[in-house]
């Protein structure tokens, strides 16, 4: 029992860590916390649902639902967002707060108007697998490659790619990257859309696992910002160790004592490590 719960904490930890990365980076990058973050994983889902209900190939219409969110994205990051980046410090932050908060309860009623009984849920034909003597769904397994893969290629294009340096850079100081020549504003617009795009992708792993519906986007977004809390919304190697931690709490809490009071847990994590290590369990950047 305890392998089962901890291989089911570490698949659910790497959906928790790929949305919470999305959302430190348009956080580090851009200075706003993208309340409607888990919002685009949910346009994600439901766009997937009504394309494979067309009867379009579930793979092309996971790809097509994918490039929907990252389009809004970059529309949301093209008008609502522009007006955040023109402030600076807390008016920046509160600001976008506001905007994102908005446009949350927003496609929220949109899609529950639209859409009210949609919602992605993917059977996949392939056999159990059984690992550590534990039986783990087919569907998880792949869930969890699908995070590994994507989690591993985004910290070597950070670390790497002369881009991904560009975004660090802008990260650690604005004002640095500016004397160094690099243009802040191409570069947020960039990781805004990256962001949307990660979160598109956990709404088709959701809908492997699970199922996910159009009020599942609050959410997903809270438990975005309580990993990325605890991991550091600065820090994209702590939030994805964060996630990882805080998804085998979630197994364990959740079969022992119920989800309610895991949620409880949650943001007493969360309370605690800003009491404790306001920077996050491995700092600022890592």
């Amino acid at each position: 029992m305890t392998t089962s719960l901890i291989i089911d904490g570490l698949i659910y930890g790497l959906q928790l860590s790929l949305l919470a990365v999305g959302l430190t980076l348009i956080f580090g990058l851009g200075g706003v916390m993208n309340l409607a973050h888990g919002q685009f994983a949910v346009v994600a889902g439901i766009t997937a649902a009504l394309l494979m209900a067309a009867h379009v190939p579930v793979p092309l219409a996971a790809v097509l639902a994918i490039l929907a969110a990252g389009l809004l994205g970059l529309i949301v990051d093209r008008s609502l967002m522009l007006a955040a980046y023109r402030r600076t410090g807390e008016q920046r932050l509160l600001f976008g707060l506001l905007m994102t908060l908005g446009l949350s309860f927003v496609i929220e009623g949109v899609l529950n108007y639209a859409f009210p009984e949609t919602a992605l849920s993917i059977e996949m034909p392939l056999p159990a697998l059984d690992i550590l003597g534990t039986t783990v769904r087919s569907a998880s397994a792949v869930v969890a490659l699908i995070a590994i893969v994507t989690l591993v290629a985004l910290l070597v294009f950070l670390r790497e790619a002369p881009l991904g340096q560009a975004i660090r850079c802008v990260i650690q100081s604005e004002v640095g990257a500016q004397l160094c020549g690099i243009d802040p504003s191409r570069l947020r617009t960039i990781i805004f859309v990256l962001g949307t795009l990660l979160a598109g992708l956990v709404g088709i792993t959701q809908g492997l696992t699970a199922s996910i519906d159009p009020n599942a986007g609050l959410q997903l977004t809270v438990f975005a910002l309580i990993v990325a809390t605890v991991g550091g919304v600065r820090s994209i190697l702590g939030t994805m160790v964060a996630g990882l931690l805080l998804g085998i709490v979630h197994s364990f809490t959740s079969f022992y004592i119920g989800a309610y009071l895991t949620f409880i847990i949650f943001l007493v994590t969360a309370v605690a490590t800003i009491l404790v290590r306001p920077r996050g369990l491995l700092g600022n950047w890592t």
